[in-house]
């Protein structure tokens, strides 16, 4: 931890004699020290502790209170949380409670030892657990020769009834930062079996408007911190004299909400306005891009020129392949033609004018009666017109392949003749009608135009789901793949599924005979949709047909598949930096009075009024009495509306006309502690505390046997 020692502080604390107490208000939320007799406490700061590490030697650190932004950029803070030592008004982390009475000791003055009486306060019927380890913490750490304890809420009373705010029976309702209290009076003393709490207070107000905040504007979660949030509850927030009016305000009533709503805005640069680029801009650009497109040329005619070389390299060595063939016998010749990957010296020829016609198209030599010339039949297929005697097994089994690719591309120009002709056929015909009843025409082109639709509709059902079952139902009410075959498509699958069943026999011999190859056609052409195909086109020409004729007509797939369009990027503004904070400005301080709705089934503080007045075994008069001199105290109670409020919920569980009187105190942050003071400078204060020597000679039992709760 730093030290935060500093020598007028040490000239301070030495000037007071040891007698003098030190008086310590240690709340939930803000630590307060001071001196007896005193009227502000000398040091106030908030009741937590963080421990970053440095961001460059990594050395942890302490650090209490509130954080300095100047300081903390040099500390790592993503790892750390701030750490309170309560939990609902109840030291339970005496850790972090050491950290806290080491920083306020040491900016009072102290070195090692505290050689002061001390009087702290807490909350009511505090756990003697935690009063005797708070006890423990500061005789065997601080040397304290006495302490004293006391109730925050007492000292806040006796001190506003000095001031003539209350008188000696009453009622104190305390609103704080982690819980509520309701604690009676009665001859100055209070009534701690009457007394009454409830686990909400400021913490929960906070919170909850950073949550509400939080859904509300979600892309600004990040500035709305929980420091934030409790910013603008202080500045903000109040609480309504009746909620579901209030409610009915921001619902109907726009001008009254508006009024009451306030807004918070956020930082916010407004984007660069767009320059149009300069003729030097310009300019630069398109020398850049010139740049480039020459360098990608140069890369372009290098990689060209390469290509040639390879080309012109490949031609040579063929070339002197037919050479040494013409030279050579039979035998020299096949080992030539083995070696070289080819079957003939036809085939050698074939690949020479085929290299020789790319040479010249990658030169740019060739015109366009060349590029236009096929290869003729003889060099496609060199070994159809060979003899089978003068031919080698291998080459034989390549003749069969040859003859069997040149029948199929000769049947293929065959029966794309055949179509040509009868679609130009079909067209003649169609102009014809056309000529003869034009509106005939048009009601046919519409009829199957709505028959090839619904034909197409009807296959993309069957292909999504199926319509037509065989007994094999699946449990989504679909049918199988096989039931939405077509003919080829289950000829197809029935070879496919034969040719791997004879694989698995044994040794796999498909493709020794000339049925093979009729077969492999048939497995090879993707006519699965042949027919669809079909279809389709025939769906996409009457389509044109009738858009030719019909100018009004509209096709299925463009009123079912409309453009979308590209969405609309809006620049942001300054509106949407700002933060509205409208009805969370009283939905929040609700929970005081209606704690379920952040989840917490407990009583309302209007409702814990009338509890602690049950508690107490007194007749009607001294609840009327006390109901007389009712102080309001807390943080919390500075909330505008707050008396009003509270004092309209206690008449609800009041008796008709029966006399009520509220008051806030008059400091409710520094009452306690100025109260505190005052009992700490009287004579009063060395007859209840206890001694180091009693702390050693009993020990903790001390606490837990008499199980004492100092009083005025």
């Amino acid at each position: 931890m730093p030290s935060f020692t500093r020598p007028s502080r040490q000239k301070d604390f030495s000037r007071f004699p040891s007698s003098t107490p030190i008086v310590i208000d240690n709340g939930s939320s803000t630590f307060r020290i001071g001196w007896a007799g005193e009227a502000e406490p000398r040091l106030s700061f908030r009741n937590v502790v963080q421990r970053p590490r440095h961001r460059s030697t990594g050395e942890t650190v302490s650090v209490v209170g509130d954080n300095d932004p100047a300081l903390m950029k040099f500390f790592d803070c993503t790892r750390s949380a701030l750490r309170s030592p309560f939990d609902d008004d109840v030291v339970y982390q005496f850790e972090y409670m050491e950290y806290i009475l080491d920083y306020g000791f040491d900016r009072l003055g102290a070195t090692s030892e505290v050689g002061h009486p001390i009087l702290m306060t807490e909350c009511e019927c505090n756990p003697s657990f935690s009063r005797a380890r708070m006890a423990e913490l500061l005789f065997e750490t601080y040397a304290v020769p006495s302490i004293a304890f006391g109730i925050d809420n007492a000292f806040s009373y006796k001190y506003n009834q000095k001031l003539g705010n209350c008188g000696e029976d009453g009622l104190v309702v305390s609103c704080e930062h982690g819980t509520c209290h309701v604690v009676p009076f009665l001859k100055g003393q209070p009534v701690l079996g009457a007394c009454c709490r409830t686990n909400v207070g400021g913490f929960h107000i906070t919170d909850f408007l950073r949550q509400l905040l939080s859904l509300k504007y979600p892309y600004h979660s990040a500035s709305i911190t929980w420091e934030k949030a409790e910013e603008l509850k202080k500045e903000h927030c109040y609480i309504a004299l009746d909620y579901m009016s209030e409610l009915q305000i921001f619902e109907n009533k726009k001008e009254e909400a508006e009024e009451k709503t306030r807004y918070w805005q956020l930082p916010w640069v407004p984007p660069p306005k767009e320059e149009l680029p300069s003729e030097e801009d310009l300019a630069r650009k398109a020398a850049l891009k010139e740049k480039a497109g020459q360098r990608l040329r140069e890369m372009a005619a290098a990689k060209r020129s390469q290509k040639i070389a390879e080309m012109e390299e490949r031609i040579s060595s063929w070339e002197e392949l037919l050479e040494q063939l013409d030279e050579a016998d039979e035998e020299e010749a096949t080992a030539l033609l083995s070696k070289a990957g080819v079957l003939s010296q036809q085939e050698i020829k074939t690949r020479i004018m085929k290299e020789k016609q790319s040479l010249r198209k990658a030169k740019g030599e060739s015109n366009g009666n060349e590029e236009k010339a096929d290869v003729s039949e003889a060099d496609k297929y060199p070994l159809v017109s060979v003899p089978d005697e003068t031919l080698t097994p291998e080459q034989l089994k390549e003749k069969k392949r040859q003859i069997l690719l040149k029948t199929t591309t000769e049947g293929k120009m065959r029966a794309k003749q055949r179509r040509a002709e009868e679609e130009a056929l079909k067209v003649k015909q169609e102009e014809q009608r056309r000529a003869e009843n034009p509106e005939l025409y048009l009601e046919e082109l519409r009829a199957r135009y709505s028959e090839l639709s619904e034909k197409f509709e009807q296959r993309k059902r069957q292909k999504v789901g199926g319509s037509q079952t065989n007994g094999n139902h699946n449990s989504s009410g679909g049918v199988g793949r096989g039931e939405r075959l077509n003919a080829a498509q289950k000829e197809r699958m029935r070879l496919l599924t034969s040719a791997a069943f004879d694989r698995g026999k044994g040794e796999d011999t498909f493709g020794q005979r000339d049925e093979d190859w009729l077969v492999y056609n048939k497995m090879s052409k993707g006519n699965d949709d042949d027919g669809n195909d079909d279809d389709e086109s025939e769906l996409a020409r009457i389509a044109s047909k009738l858009q030719e004729i019909d100018p009004t007509f509209v096709s299925k797939s463009e009123a079912t598949q409309p453009t979308p369009e590209a969405p609309k990027v809006r620049p942001l503004t300054a509106e949407d930096y700002k933060i509205a904070i409208g009805i969370e400005r009283f939905r929040c301080p609700e929970v005081l009075f209606q704690p379920g709705m952040i989840g917490i089934d407990q009583a309302g503080i209007d409702e814990m009024v009338s509890i602690s007045l049950r508690r107490l075994m007194e007749d009607e008069s001294v609840k009327e009495r006390l109901c007389q001199s009712i102080l309001v105290t807390g943080g919390s109670s500075l909330f505008p509306g707050m008396i009003p409020r509270l004092e309209s919920g206690i008449r609800q569980f009041r008796p008709y006309l029966s006399p009520l009187k509220l008051v806030r105190a008059a400091d409710p942050i520094l009452d306690a502690w100025r109260g505190a003071a005052a009992f700490a400078a009287s004579s009063k204060f060395g007859k209840q505390t206890f001694t180091l020597a009693d702390y050693r000679e009993h020990g903790e039992n001390l606490f837990h046997r008499y199980n004492i709760v100092y009083t005025l």
